[in-house]
């Protein structure tokens, strides 16, 4: 089950930036003889973003999750999740953050990944279309011939504007994709480098107190309302390795869920530990929804979306790409 954040409503003076403050681990080899609770490996690298759906790694080892299960995590920056694909696969990283559909086209293609962990989930006003104030354009119909901005193409950005097209009668023919980093897309729009703009917290609020734009379309409603957005994930061979390791991964994570699912000041907290997001902004922005577990039927509405929106050609049985925490 999961439960909402509930975000106050208050103004925001300041554009942010989501920039990582400074901890990208050690250069020391991880150990993997037989450790601490009898794990194969206790020093893990995790690849994680610097924004809030990296929320509960940073929690669980603050408040030393980890470190209760005999487990030491060395964060290392991602820019995200496809970026991160290759350090997963070489070995670089024991673990990392992606977004599902990243995760799920990888898989389409032959990667042999394991999703481990759920991360974050959709929630309303957390994946807005926008556009300047005076803007011209008032309905997502208007968006025919126009420019778009997205932070990657064929990613999640450009399925969620899609599913939000299909209801206006559009479809990704109807427009143009530019891609353009969240930070950059204030400015992008306001000199026309495009016309509207998929944009994420903290910039949905800054963009919105700063310079008064408007919201077109909320892109978690519809067919992604509670859209399961992103999670933690392992090579197959790292997880039938190290499974006493990646279970307490699991456990360490779970906890930090249930917090941050239970109480916003976890989140507003851990926000400035780890990303440029100061603690009035943490205190402001829309929340996403942190889930307390990783379930299949919520991820197959991923799966089931891509193969409708053509990002895979087969379908694909997301039970077969979960592993599961131990029960207990």
């Amino acid at each position: 089950m999961t439960r909402k954040l509930r975000c106050s409503a208050v103004a925001l003076g300041v554009a942010v930036a989501l920039v990582l403050s400074g901890c990208s681990g050690s250069d020391n080899s991880a150990t993997t003889s037989a450790g601490a609770n009898g794990l194969e490996k206790t020093t893990i690298k995790v690849g994680a973003i610097p924004i809030p759906d990296s929320v509960t790694v940073y929690i669980a080892k603050n408040k030393g999750y980890f470190q209760q299960e005999g487990l030491t995590i060395e964060p290392v920056v991602i820019t995200g999740g496809a970026a991160a694909m290759p350090q997963l696969l070489s070995g670089a990283l024991d673990v990392t953050l992606q977004n599902y559909v990243s995760g799920l086209v990888a898989v389409s293609q032959g990667k042999k990944i394991k999703l481990v962990a759920d991360a974050s989930q959709g929630a309303p006003n957390t994946f807005n279309i926008m556009v300047p104030k005076d803007s011209p354009i008032k309905t997502v119909a208007d968006l025919k011939g126009k420019t778009v901005a997205v932070n990657t193409l064929n990613n999640i950005g450009t399925l969620a504007v899609e599913t939000q097209l299909k209801v206006a009668g559009l479809t990704k023919a109807d427009i143009k994709y530019k891609e353009v980093p969240f930070p950059d897309m204030p400015n992008a729009l306001n000199t026309g480098l495009a016309d509207a703009g998929w944009m994420v917290e903290p910039f949905i609020t800054s963009s919105q107190t700063t310079m008064g734009f408007r919201k077109l379309a909320d892109t978690m409603t519809g067919q992604t309302e509670n859209f399961p957005i992103s999670g933690w994930s392992v090579t197959e061979e790292w997880a039938q390795k190290y499974p006493k390791t990646l279970a307490a991964f699991q456990r360490a994570v779970a906890k930090a869920s249930k917090d941050v699912a239970t109480d916003r000041k976890e989140l507003e907290n851990a926000l400035p530990t780890y990303t440029k997001i100061d603690a009035k902004t943490a205190s402001v922005i829309t929340p996403l929804t942190y889930p307390t577990e990783l379930t299949a039927n919520r991820l197959q509405k991923v799966a089931d979306l891509l193969l409708e929106y053509q990002y895979i050609k087969s379908p694909i049985d997301v039970k077969s790409v979960i592993v599961a925490p131990p029960a207990g």
